[in-house]
């Protein structure tokens, strides 16, 4: 049994029902529908650039107050003796508590995947605290200390923490503009 050639021109009979779509067509529609899976993912180009990690010290305040510079540009800063995270994130800063919200770990940050890592039981966070669905056992975003602009500065309230789970009003409100 031979291979039968088709003419040029003519269309195979076994593929005269079948929708025909040339290569440009294909590689449209391929190219829309994976952008379409990005954007519906959250990444967009701004989410794409990298926020590196800094470790600082506050700069001063009182036992419940303590103010941080507002970081110059997109980026993590962890201040390790007060147990937070300062991070400006398209012109929003948020201080968070460096505990996961499940169990207290201390959390990670991972640059290359640009989010919050608990290494207990791999809980994963956007960079804006929001929890990452069905990544771990946690339940919520990373806790959020109430904060204010002074000057230049960001204070956070190390008294008032808000969790997303139990008063989501005050915790969508936690952050200030740079």
């Amino acid at each position: 049994m031979g291979i039968k050639e088709i003419p040029d021109g003519e269309q195979n009979p076994a593929c005269r029902d079948c929708a025909v779509l040339d290569r440009r067509g294909f590689l449209r529609d391929a190219s829309l529908a994976v952008a379409s899976v990005l954007v519906a993912l959250g990444a967009v180009p701004s989410r794409a650039s990298a926020a590196p990690l800094e470790f600082i010290t506050a700069l001063g305040g009182g036992r419940e107050d303590k103010s941080y510079p507002i970081p110059a540009k997109d980026g993590t800063q962890i201040d390790k003796d007060n147990q937070t995270i300062i991070t400006r994130w398209q012109n929003k800063v948020y201080v968070f508590s460096l505990a996961c919200p499940h169990q207290n770990t201390m959390l990670h940050w991972s640059d290359k995947d640009n989010q919050f890592q608990c290494p207990k039981h791999h809980s994963r966070f956007e960079v804006t605290g929001t929890y990452i669905a069905d990544s771990g056992r946690a339940t919520r975003g990373l806790d959020r200390f109430a904060v204010h602009k002074d000057g230049n500065n960001v204070v956070a309230n190390l008294d008032m923490l808000y969790q997303q789970d139990e008063d989501e009003a005050a915790w969508n409100a936690a952050f200030i503009t740079a």
